[in-house]
């Protein structure tokens, strides 16, 4: 070994460059969690319609998932077929929960840039 050389990589650290990379990298991680905080709060307060039945039954939840509104056209209850307009409201609130999933996806996409293993990416 070299007289007074400790070992290591030149620049003082192990990441090499005396830290200046490092930094730079704690800064845009720093960036990006606060960019998906404020997109985690855009999601939370989204507002998604879904519907079934060409309109006859509609849906509105919030991004918390949580169904606030829910409208069925008085054409669409049939005493005689119950099974019918269920499976019209299930539709709709899987429309609705279908449309709320791409949203997400879409937006904390456009914050991690596609990466892989991220939040909202669905993986």
């Amino acid at each position: 070994m070299a007289k007074g050389r400790r070992g290591g990589f030149p620049g003082g650290n192990r990441f090499g460059g005396g830290g200046g990379n490092l930094n730079q990298l704690m800064k845009q991680a720093q960036k990006m969690q606060e960019e998906m905080a404020k997109a985690q709060e855009e999601i939370a307060n989204l507002e998604v319609e879904g519907s079934s039945g060409g309109g006859m039954v509609q849906v509105k939840i919030n991004g918390d998932h949580r169904i606030i509104e829910l409208n069925i056209e008085p054409e669409a209850v049939d005493p005689d077929d119950v099974d019918m307009l269920e499976d019209m409201v299930i539709a709709a609130i899987n429309d609705a929960m279908n449309k709320l999933d791409k949203a997400s996806e879409e937006r904390m996409g456009s914050v991690t840039g596609g990466l892989p293993g991220m939040p909202g990416m669905g993986f």
